[in-house]
């Protein structure tokens, strides 16, 4: 792991701000950005810490981008690396929106093709933005035929949407139950022999 330069609060803002400025389709779609940028781009900390700090970053509620930003900016210089990262991330954001609403009326983009065209345009690469951090967070995770089960029975109760299946906490504690059955199986057979 490369030392942060002296100037590293500087380096978070612009880091987030530039993920923050150029990536649609919100948090899932900046995951793999953010960590080409601060795992393998800067080096600022390692894939492991990287994948444990998105795991919390899921687990805390507000948007999945900020909380982010915000534990790897803790991470690498403590409070204040958290305020700028947290502050490039949403900066961008911010003022699209604003512009947005000042200028953008949703009329005008429903009557104008060009817009409209452009909108279209960017809902495949938001996809392939999202499902991009899923192969590389099953890859670091080391799924094998033993674990595969939990993501795929979260994501299929996820899908499903039932009542009170539907709260995000009880699929976390259900994941974390699950690994632990794939963990505790394994270690009682070999504990047997």
């Amino acid at each position: 792991m490369k030392k942060p330069a002296t100037n590293i609060n500087f380096q978070l803002f612009t880091t987030f701000l530039k993920i923050g400025a150029f990536t649609f389709g919100g948090g899932w779609a900046m995951i793999s950005i953010i960590e080409r940028e601060v795992v393998d781009k800067r080096g600022w900390i390692e894939r492991n810490d990287f994948l444990d700090l998105l795991a919390v970053s899921q687990a805390l509620p507000g948007i999945l981008a900020v909380n982010i930003a915000t534990s790897v900016g803790d991470k690498i210089k403590g409070t204040r690396g958290s305020a700028v990262a947290a502050l490039g991330t949403i900066l961008p954001s911010f003022l699209m929106i604003l512009l947005i609403a000042i200028f953008l009326t949703p009329d005008l983009i429903k009557n104008n093709h060009v817009i409209s065209s452009m909108f279209m345009g960017i809902r495949p690469a938001v996809v392939a933005l999202i499902v991009a951090p899923v192969i590389t967070s099953a890859k670091a995770a080391k799924l094998n035929l033993l674990t595969v089960w939990v993501p795929v029975v979260v994501a299929l109760m996820i899908s499903l949407d039932i009542g009170f299946l539907s709260n995000p906490i009880l699929y976390i504690v259900l994941g974390g139950v699950g690994g632990w059955l794939c963990w505790c199986i394994p270690q009682r057979k070999l504990k047997k022999k």
